[in-house]
């Protein structure tokens, strides 16, 4: 026997939004770091179950792979477009570097006063060793087919052709930042000229800079542009067995290590 569900009239019906936490490095395909391998199921959970009223994204990245970031953010706007779903981005503590990438991907951007934004730019970072291992008396032998397969080899001394080749690889990952930037900030963003050098600022800052909108939390927002009685839906990557048990082999120990460093550079 079919039940009949009886319709109030004038009852309101309370809306429903999808909150995608999005928390830690951006890495390529490392386990607990954020990567759109390891996120293109939750995004698309979010943005078709339930029909969500709108979907909000919690972040809290330095950030990290430029690729991974770029993915994730292109995953967001072409699901937000499809499904015609407004995106929220609220900023935790940081959201810098590819962090920031993935915020603009949102149709508003709220901040606490004290979060940390910013930091548009690339990095490529690494060591010298080569006068290390010939203190030691230790020997290099590199055989390659092709003059390019050694290029920053950091047990040879440093070639000022694989230097520009390098930054020239970085000035064009770092145009495609600033062009995203641009693209989805438009008239929104001031002349400051440290705007796409890297700097980073706090939250108040960045709403005069026009790199976010408003202050603002996810619950008091969301209960002002959704009712009191708003439907709350957190989605996420499902942790594995033994990230629930608190075990951790030693590339996880490696990978937290790495991801503090990220955090401490922006006093975290």
């Amino acid at each position: 026997m079919e039940i009949m569900k009886l319709k109030i009239p004038f009852r309101k019906e309370r809306k429903t939004v999808s909150v995608l936490r999005l928390s830690g490095m951006i890495s390529n395909g490392a386990r607990g770091q954020i990567n759109d391998q390891t996120f293109a199921p939750v995004i698309e959970r979010a943005f078709e179950k339930g029909n969500p009223s709108a979907v909000a994204l919690v972040i809290n990245s330095p950030g990290g792979s430029p690729v991974q970031s770029s993915l994730i953010a292109a995953r967001i706007r072409r699901l937000a477009e499809e499904k015609n779903i407004p995106v929220l981005a609220f900023v935790e503590d940081v959201a810098a570097s590819g962090g920031y990438w993935i915020a603009v991907a949102a149709d508003e951007i709220f901040v606490d006063a004290n979060s940390i934004v910013g930091s548009i730019g690339v990095i490529s970072a690494g060591f010298g060793l080569h006068d290390l291992i010939a203190r030691y008396g230790v020997e290099r032998r590199v055989y390659t087919a092709g003059t390019s397969k050694s290029t920053l080899d950091p047990f040879q001394p440093e070639k000022t052709e694989d230097v520009e080749r390098l930054k020239s690889m970085l000035e064009e990952v770092h145009k495609t930042f600033k062009l995203h930037v641009s693209n989805r900030r438009g008239a929104k963003l001031s002349q400051n000229e440290d705007l796409f050098t890297g700097a980073f600022w706090t939250g108040q800052k960045a709403i005069e800079l026009g790199l976010v909108d408003q202050l603002g939390h996810l619950d008091v927002v969301l209960k002002a542009r959704f009712g009191d009685k708003v439907r709350v839906k957190t989605y996420g990557p499902k942790k594995s067995w033994a990230s629930r048990f608190g075990a951790r082999v030693l590339g996880d120990a490696a990978l937290l290590a790495e991801e503090k460093i990220a955090f401490a550079r922006f006093g975290l």
